[in-house]
């Protein structure tokens, strides 16, 4: 750990500033180091080993790739992938970095409304996707959406191979691109009813993912299973950009699925596996059933969620290794803050680590925004080369998230002990943590808004085992028919992807108020929790 003596809650940064680069020139350098070791190595369904490239070869195809999206698209240009984890989506990635694009990322289970919105609002020009994820239609509902957005100029299937790298041959010089250059817009919080897009930069996104998995222990000549969701920070930035950049090799997963997950680590002995809270239960539940050896794990990360301290020793006593927590936001290219794989369980269980290397993290009062002494309670906010642009298109949010000094107001509440490791202590802002994922009441509340029997909603998060956290909705009928769960369950996920679909309904006749009018959403939290309420399950 970094040996500080601080007095007040402001970390300053550690080491030299870093070498701003940009994504190729990271994948340019590590093609020539590690030229004929094994980068990318896909994963089928059932474990066995797809498709496999070399560093050279993972280079050569993404510089084909950027030269055909060059000769589509202009420099600056938004392009959405819209797809799950195939080795396509990592060379998109890459690839439009180099061509000097800006890659939109989207979730694979969106529905109409959700791709309509992240499409219409990031300027996309082009959609890069695939027929069908887990029974979402893709390709259908992608049609249907861009035949009314007239701005969208390319579908292209990306298991289209000729489609894909049509244009290839176009061999005039790719654009300069600088690595403050935004490379990639990855929708986040709202609270408006809709996400904000992050406008990330390549200098944030490549030395935020060589940083955390240097402290995660990954090295060169390394491998990991890569289950982590293509369309989340963690799963393009922290894994796809910092194992590209160490040397490590990748084998990417398809999807989250313990027993092959398990069954790969036995054959493939990976020294690193990442996973939030409930994705650790799950990979621990299936070794103990299965009782294979995954003895070659040495280090592992989560996030997402706060580790007990029992996950923490069933890990070592499975594993043989504790878990390193990391904290951060997609707006801090994400991670901010990181254990270290040698500190106490009590730090591994109660804080969040300390900074990243180059990173400045403060404690602020939020109302005065001045720095607060070490362990009183204030926002957690971070600056430096990790934080965002700002937010597509969206001025005012931009403002309210960076203030004058640069600082980024997370919306956490925390302390900062003497030596700069961190605890969060609440939220400032209302979302919802379910299995490390972020869900935004204001959006599920506005979609069951629309049932035309429904006359107000409140959508809060309540403490669950498995999941950290659940979603509940209270709702105050219109009249005298109240849908049942059954019938509320498919309104909504006819509008919203599962994970936002709420696992409890409650009916209410009146609500907790504030003195001016406004929902007291805790007190519904608190009242669910002592079991004051009739709770409907679909």
């Amino acid at each position: 750990m970094y040996d500080v003596s601080l007095k007040e809650s402001h970390f300053p940064a550690q080491g030299e500033p870093p070498e701003a680069i940009t994504l190729g020139e990271l994948l340019k350098r590590s093609a020539e180091h590690y030229a004929d070791a094994p980068a990318l190595i896909e994963l089928t369904y059932a474990g066995e080993y797809g498709r496999k490239w070399s560093y050279r070869a993972f280079y050569d195809n993404c510089r084909r790739l950027a030269h055909a999206l060059a000769s589509r698209h202009a420099p600056g240009a938004r392009i959405a992938v819209w797809a799950p984890n195939i080795p396509e989506w990592v060379m998109l990635e890459y690839a439009s970095a180099m061509a000097g694009l800006v890659l939109v990322t989207v979730n694979p289970s969106y529905q109409t409304r959700e791709l309509k919105f992240v499409l219409e609002q990031s300027r996309s020009e082009a959609i890069y996707y695939v027929a069908e994820f887990r029974g979402n239609p893709m390709q259908k509902i992608a049609d249907e959406v861009c035949d009314g957005i007239p701005a969208i100029k390319h579908r292209i299937l990306l298991t289209d191979q000729d489609a894909l790298f049509a244009g290839e041959s176009d061999v005039s010089k790719l654009p300069f691109v600088e690595p403050h250059h935004e490379t990639q817009i990855q929708y986040t919080s709202g609270t408006t009813g809709f996400p904000k897009g992050a406008l990330l930069h390549h200098h944030g996104l490549v030395q935020n993912g060589i940083d955390t998995m240097t402290r995660a222990g990954v090295c060169s000549g390394d491998s990991f299973v890569h289950h982590m969701p293509l369309f989340h920070t963690t799963g393009c930035a922290i894994l796809a950009i910092g194992g590209i950049g160490l040397g490590a090799t990748i084998l990417l997963a398809p999807m989250f699925d313990p027993e092959m997950i398990v069954r790969v680590i036995e054959r493939d002995r990976p020294r690193f596996v990442l996973g939030v809270p409930t994705m650790i239960v799950a990979l621990i539940d299936e070794v103990q059933k299965s009782g294979r050896n995954v003895s070659s794990i040495e280090r592992m990360m989560s996030g997402g969620a706060m580790v007990a301290p029992e996950l923490v020793r069933k890990a070592e006593k499975i594993f043989g290794s504790s878990i390193q927590i990391v904290y951060g936001q997609t707006e801090s290219s994400p991670v901010i803050t990181q254990a270290w794989h040698d500190d106490s369980l009590e730090d591994l269980t109660q804080t969040i680590g300390q900074p990243l290397p180059h990173v400045e993290v403060s404690i602020r009062n939020p109302q005065t925004n001045k720095v607060v002494p070490c362990g009183d309670q204030g926002e957690i906010c971070t600056r430096g080369y990790l934080v965002m642009t700002g937010y597509n298109d969206n001025p005012e949010a931009t403002k309210s998230a960076i203030d004058h000094d640069g600082w980024l107001h997370t919306g956490d509440l925390g302390r900062m002990d003497t030596r700069g490791y961190v605890t969060i202590t609440g939220r400032v802002k209302e979302m919802i943590i379910r299995g490390g994922e972020n869900l935004f009441p204001a959006e599920i509340e506005n979609a069951i808004l629309e049932h035309p029997e429904i006359a107000e909603v409140a959508v809060v998060g309540v403490p669950d085992e498995k999941w950290g956290e659940q979603v509940a909705c209270f709702m105050r009928a219109r009249g005298s028919d109240k849908p049942d769960a059954a019938a509320l369950k498919a309104f909504i996920r006819e509008r919203l992807s599962p994970q936002k679909t709420p696992s409890y309904w409650i009916y209410v006749d009146e609500w907790p108020l504030t003195g001016s009018g406004k929902i007291r959403k805790f007190k519904l939290a608190e009242a669910f929790v002592r079991g004051e309420f009739d709770v409907l399950k679909a």
